[in-house]
Formats: structure tokens, C-alpha cells, sequence
């Protein structure tokens, strides 16, 4: 079986999607990239993630061709497939409609730093893209645009897109950037934050690279 780690990961990570309220029912997906493959993993299409079993995993070439799998691959392969072509920094997608940041995208507003936390964005700002159907290259070409540099993009009357160098930390976005977003939301109701300033996350970007557990 090929990618079988990469595999049972997208069943993991998908369950955590659920259970962390950031997604629900079919909706949203997640990939992982072998670059030594030149191969993803994908979530299936419209299958239920406590469903999902790795066999049910689809494994693709970027040139769109199923190389093992009998299930059809998610809708939005092209979102994907255009990070593990041009950001050699992100080997791993993840696509949530939750509920803070799809809001925040429903009133097509950017993210501002209203706490450190969006430091996990890779920036001081989550951009907003306008609105385009799902599924499309046009969807495709604009996460790429917007999410240039960072690892988290809001998706117009849509959703969340994050990225990262691994499934872990592309989770990891997904969760502190809805926080982040319910933040700010709750914030304006009663009259609006202290916004960070971009020095201030970039002291926390320095700060990141540092905090953790290290493995000898």
C-alpha cells in the first residue's frame, strides 16, 4: 500500500476535524504531499470522516491521475495540488468550514493580530479572498495569491485554508487561526480590540522557532 502513514494520518487528522467542532459533516479536506513520491494523499470525495478508512485514501500524482485508490478524490485537488507545486515550505493542506473563520469570511473581512496566536499564520494578517465557486482552478489560483507567504488564507463565503510542513502544524493553524477568529469577532461586538502591531508578531515568530520540546 502506498503512503500508508500519509494515509492513516488523513483518517487521524480527519476524526480531529470533527471532534474539534472545525468542520462538519463531508465538508472541508485535507492532503498530505510525499515529495520523495511526488505523490498526495487526499481525502475522499462526500465520505463521512469517521467513515473513512486509509484504504479509502486516494493517492495522486499532480498531474490530477490516481495512482492507487477506488474512491473519488475531493473536489478541491487543484487547491491543493498548486501549494505542493509551488511552496516547497507546505507538504500538507487542510480546509475547514468552521464556524468563527468561515463568519469572518462570510463578511469578507481580513484577520488582523488581535492576539499572538496568528503568528501560527506565518504573519501579522490572514487575507481574504473574494468569492468563487468551489472546485474551481480560479478558486485554486486565488488561495495560492493571497495565501503568499503564509500558511492560512480565509476562502470568501467559504472557508479556511491552512498550510504547513507537516500535517501537524497545518492542523495546528486550522485550530489557533478559528481561536484567533473567534477572537476578533467577539471583540467587535463590543466595540473592537487592541490590535497587534507586525513587530509584535514577528518577536512571536522568533519566539515560535524556539518553543517546544527538542529531541536529542
Amino acid at each position: 500500500m502506498l503512503m500508508e502513514k500519509e494515509r492513516e494520518q488523513i483518517v487521524e487528522y480527519g476524526k480531529k476535524l470533527i471532534t474539534g467542532r472545525l468542520t462538519t459533516g463531508t465538508g472541508g479536506n485535507l492532503s498530505i504531499f510525499n515529495r520523495e513520491l511526488g505523490l498526495m494523499a487526499i481525502k475522499p470525495s462526500g465520505m463521512e470522516y469517521f467513515d473513512i478508512k486509509k484504504e479509502d485514501v486516494v493517492i495522486l500524482d499532480l498531474a490530477g491521475n490516481i495512482i492507487q485508490g477506488k474512491r473519488k478524490p475531493s473536489s478541491e485537488y487543484g487547491m491543493h495540488k498548486i501549494f505542493y507545486e509551488k511552496r516547497q515550505d507546505i507538504n500538507a493542506v487542510v480546509h475547514t468550514h468552521s464556524t468563527y473563520a468561515t463568519t469572518l469570511a462570510c463578511l469578507g473581512e481580513n484577520l488582523p493580530a488581535i492576539h499572538y496566536l496568528i503568528a501560527f499564520s506565518g504573519s501579522h494578517e490572514v487575507n481574504c479572498t473574494p468569492y468563487v465557486t468551489f472546485g474551481t482552478k480560479e478558486l485554486a489560483d486565488l488561495a495560492y495569491e493571497y495565501m503568499e507567504g503564509k500558511y492560512a488564507v480565509l476562502l470568501g463565503n467559504h472557508g479556511l485554508l491552512t498550510g504547513g510542513p507537516n500535517i501537524e502544524y497545518a492542523f495546528s493553524a486550522t485550530e489557533e487561526i478559528e481561536f484567533c477568529c473567534q477572537l476578533y469577532l467577539n471583540t467587535k461586538m463590543v466595540g473592537g480590540g487592541k490590535i497587534l502591531s507586525p513587530e509584535d508578531i514577528k518577536v512571536t515568530l522568533q519566539k515560535f522557532s524556539t518553543y517546544g520540546q527538542t529531541v536529542k
